[in-house]
């Protein structure tokens, strides 16, 4: 059975927003606790919790979010991949500015950022990734 593109595009839309959640919880969690109970730098703290969420999201997001138009699992991997270190990159020049200039705590800080970030990571493997 087929669905109209609007239907389609919905249930793309809402689990890459369940599967983003995920990831960005397993993110978020990881990033912070080591901050707070492992005492290592935010941005390395940050780090672990991006390469512990990447899996995550990936398979999610090729599994659920994009099943209908991905390409090989090759191919959108790293076209993924490519997504994913974007938005971390911007993610850690963020809280860098945050640590520098604004002071807010980092458990605050990440969240917002992951938010922001998750718009470009949405539209990029839409329209790219998993083309």
């Amino acid at each position: 059975m087929h669905q109209s593109p609007m239907k389609a595009h919905f249930k793309s839309a809402t689990w890459f927003t369940l599967v983003g959640i995920a990831a960005a919880t397993t993110h978020y969690i990881v990033a912070v606790s080591l901050d707070m109970f492992a005492v290592l730098p935010v941005l390395t703290a940050n780090l672990i919790g991006f390469l512990v969420a990447f899996p995550v999201s990936y398979v999610g997001h090729y599994r659920l979010s994009f099943k209908n138009q991905s390409p090989s699992s090759r191919t959108s991997l790293w076209r993924f991949l490519c997504v994913a270190v974007l938005g971390f990159v911007m993610n850690q020049l963020l809280i860098l500015v945050n640590l520098n200039v604004l002071g807010l705590p980092f458990w605050f800080v990440l969240g917002i950022v992951m938010l922001l970030i998750a718009i470009s990571t949405y539209v990029l493997s839409l329209y790219w990734a998993f083309k």
